[in-house]
């Protein structure tokens, strides 16, 4: 099975999207599934006002097209709602190629934080861009749940795993600060409530790793803070198991990756009872939820670590994987004799992994997109 995942997330971003973009190609050849990738470093970009990091592609409809025809996949999947997800959702739609969604972040949330607009209208341009699909992968049965209730139709299960081999206990500790240690990891920005967690009264030190458009004046007015940056890797998972309580005070996150990064490491976590820390601590004892995040963390200092790594555990990558692929298999049915183009592969690209050698594909192209328009149309 070949699929082609169109996506405005892509490196040197840094985030969950990102992240479970990577992973999904990285497993999928395990599987016997090849994932090709449609990102912004196939064009001509500008920088996202406010997160000079983020870069939105100048995609045209004939590139893409021509893009999907030169990959050749048996589905497209489109990860995101920017420039590239609509055009590829429009070329999907008029050319017949069948295509599913996923729902990673609450932009609705993240635009009314920033301007006066209201929910239901962001709402009804998301649900119109989802519902055009076969199936919404959603990351969460709290989100699940809440797209339900505002019209969103055929969801589907995707959780995310952690790399337990990475995001480990460690017997070094080398954050040197006055104890206990309370971390925040994430995006420095307006969404993620940061300030909740910063104007906490707490004993021992509080450390920030990250960055984004909020860290300057954060920094200034917090100078007890300790801001560490951006870090990755190796450099992050020593920092994860050097704390001692994981603050993640986001009220909109659909799931909240860093909360199992944290737990692999043994780090209990302290969060606001909301979606994604409802999803993923839940009631394994593995932190503390509560609308009084000050009370959450303190509780949280009495969580034994172990108890956080072991159930850590049970989040994996190649789980995930196989729950995507059997997504993209159930909403278009079995896709084994079925491809876009038959007779082409996928192609190598800077963006693009070419993960196994694509098996043949009989079904006709022009069978295919007849029955995916009438679908669509029906």
């Amino acid at each position: 099975m070949r699929v082609l995942v169109a996506t405005d997330a892509w490196r040197p971003q840094i985030n969950g999207v990102v992240r479970s973009l990577e992973y999904l190609a990285s497993e999928a050849p395990l599987f016997g599934a090849n994932i090709g990738f449609l990102t912004p470093g196939d064009f001509r970009t500008l920088p996202l006002p406010g997160y000079r990091e983020i870069r939105l592609a100048l995609a045209s409809v004939g590139r893409i097209e021509r893009a999907i025809k030169r990959m050749g996949p048996d589905s497209v999947h489109i990860a995101t709602e920017g420039p590239i997800g609509w055009i590829t959702r429009y070329v999907c739609r008029t050319r017949g190629y069948p295509f599913t969604t996923s729902y990673h972040t609450r932009f609705p949330e993240y635009l009314a934080a920033r301007l006066p607009v209201p929910l239901k209208w962001s709402y009804a341009a998301l649900r119109r861009f989802h519902n055009s699909g076969d199936g919404i992968m959603v990351g969460s049965p709290t989100l699940e749940q809440a797209l339900k209730a505002r019209g969103f139709r055929n969801l589907m299960p995707w959780s995310r795993g952690v790399d337990a081999e990475l995001f480990r206990p460690r017997s070094v500790r080398p954050l040197a600060f006055p104890g206990p240690v309370f971390l925040y990891v994430g995006r420095i920005a307006v969404e993620k409530n940061i300030e909740a967690f910063l104007a906490l009264d707490l004993p021992g030190s509080k450390v920030v790793v990250g960055d984004g458009p909020l860290r300057a004046s954060l920094q200034a007015r917090f100078p007890q803070v300790h801001f560490l940056g951006m870090r990755t890797g190796q450099a992050l998972a020593d920092v994860y198991a050097s704390a001692d309580v994981f603050v993640f005070p986001s009220l909109t996150d659909t799931f909240g990756m860093v909360i199992l990064e944290a737990l692999a490491c043994g780090l209990p976590v302290a969060a606001f009872p909301v979606m994604g820390p409802l999803d993923v601590i839940g009631k394994s004892g593995c932190g503390c939820l509560d609308v009084d995040l000050r009370r959450a963390a303190l509780a949280a200092l009495q969580v034994p670590r172990e108890k956080c790594r072991a159930y850590a555990l049970t989040f994996t990558w190649r789980e995930s994987v196989r729950q995507f692929l059997d997504n993209v298999k159930r909403a278009h049915g079995t896709l084994a004799d079925a491809a876009l183009h038959p007779g082409y592969g996928l192609t190598t690209a800077p963006s693009l992994h070419q993960t196994t050698s694509p098996a043949p594909a009989s079904a006709s192209r022009s069978a295919l997109r007849a029955g995916a328009v009438q679908q669509r149309r029906g």
